[in-house]
């Protein structure tokens, strides 16, 4: 069944610090590729998707990101094929990333509704910093209010930098349930800008899923056309590690067709040495049959 989601996501956000290396999606399902490589053509149908994260928009210092997918499942070889591009700005620090990533996976099938699926990933990443920009600490003379030199004086290293990176999952797909797992940036590409550097982006480990329960279906009034309507509620998790960062988004979506209604917690409950690091995403979706 074709479902055009629209949705409205609210994010009651009790942080606003960054402790990961990875961008953050309040809808992570909603972007299977960068959630999991094997997740790609689990539909069994073409599918795209695109999207989008503005952070702060009504300040100068602005977080953007992006992500642009499409993938399909080609029955006779039981792959499936899959395109990535995502990217992000970060114009308090002056940088941006971009990659553009190929992904395949392959289908195990137990039966119609039972299968398994391998997926990876190969990734071209260019990361760019505008260092002619930036004004070190090094050169603010206190004593006089005023700046030595120009920005971007006394950096030596290099102002852009390209990399292959690779990434992998597993991930179980059933009638009601799902369950996977995926390790990103397997060759850990180099990500610092100066020369005397060699700090490399750690790797990030997810596991998730989820299960379906159906309830009984109802009538809806004729403005919906009168019609025997899905009811189901679908609880799902993902725990996600980056180095030393650690985040569990646990949360359930309550479908009544046409109206999809959620609710999710960010965060770890059991660690409290981090202040402030726990938030709330509520969604409210519509879904439309044969689109708009």
């Amino acid at each position: 069944m074709k479902r055009l989601f629209l949705v409205l996501s609210v994010i009651l956000s009790l942080s606003l610090r960054l402790y990961a290396q990875d961008v953050q999606y309040s809808q992570y399902y909603a972007n299977p590729l960068y959630l999991n490589p094997a997740s790609t053509g689990s539909t069994g149908l073409y599918r795209f998707g695109v999207n989008f994260r503005n952070q702060w928009p009504a300040l100068e210092q602005t977080f953007v990101a992006y992500t642009g997918y499409f993938d399909f499942y080609e029955p006779r070889i039981k792959s499936s094929f899959g395109v990535i591009v995502q990217g992000s700005n970060e114009s308090s620090t002056q940088t941006s990333i971009n990659e553009l990533g190929l992904v395949y996976a392959y289908r195990l099938e137990f039966s119609e509704d039972h299968f398994l699926q391998f997926g990876v990933q190969g990734s071209f990443v260019l990361r760019d910093a505008r260092f002619d920009r930036v004004i070190l600490g090094t050169q603010l003379d206190i004593d006089r209010g005023v700046i030595v030199g120009n920005p971007g004086d006394g950096f030596d290293g290099e102002s852009r930098l390209s990399s292959g990176d690779a990434h992998a999952g597993l991930m179980y797909f059933g009638n009601k349930v799902w369950l996977g797992a995926s390790a990103f940036h397997l060759l850990r590409p180099r990500m610092s800008y100066l020369a005397d550097s060699n700090e490399k982006l750690p790797m990030r480990l997810s596991l998730h899923g989820g299960y379906r329960f159906d309830l009984a279906p109802g009538d809806i009034n004729e403005y919906f056309n009168n019609t025997n309507q899905e009811r189901s509620l679908a609880v799902g998790f993902n725990y996600k590690q980056q180095g030393q960062f650690s985040q569990l988004d646990l949360g359930a979506e309550f479908f009544f067709e046409p109206l999809v209604l959620g609710l999710w917690y960010r965060g770890l409950p059991t660690k409290y040495e981090l202040p402030n690091n726990e938030s709330l995403v509520s969604l409210i979706g519509v879904s439309l049959e044969s689109g708009i």
